[in-house]
């Protein structure tokens, strides 16, 4: 199974569109339409139905391919387990970046593999 992210550059290549012009149909700029694509950002539900329009899919089609988790389905989590509460607090409170993060957790599962 294909990633958000993979399925996305796989609709703009195929549509033969550079990353500009996409990102120019649906209103964001090309870097960060470039983090979607590689998956270091992840995509509203409204930059979603635009990329669904612009790319001439379904929004069904672009859903089946996010892997990540439901709002709620974190919410639920973190009342079950409050240390990620907890922790997720700390973050913000610390004004760690989202960049700073994901490259902290990307380090950690590079050392995991590596085990």
């Amino acid at each position: 199974m294909i990633t958000l992210a993979e399925k996305i550059r796989q609709l703009r290549e195929k549509k033969d569109l550079s990353l500009r012009e996409l990102a120019k149909k649906v209103e964001v700029s090309p870097a960060f339409l470039s983090d979607v694509e590689l998956g270091r950002r992840s995509p509203s539900d409204k930059l979603l139905v635009s990329l669904a329009i612009a790319l001439e899919t379904s929004l069904e089609d672009l859903k089946a391919s996010d892997t990540r988790l439901p709002l709620k389905d974190l919410r639920r989590i973190t009342i079950a387990e409050p240390g990620y509460g907890f922790a997720f607090r700390q973050i913000i409170d610390s004004k760690i970046s989202p960049e700073e993060l994901i490259k902290f957790v990307e380090k950690k599962s590079e050392q995991k593999k590596k085990k």
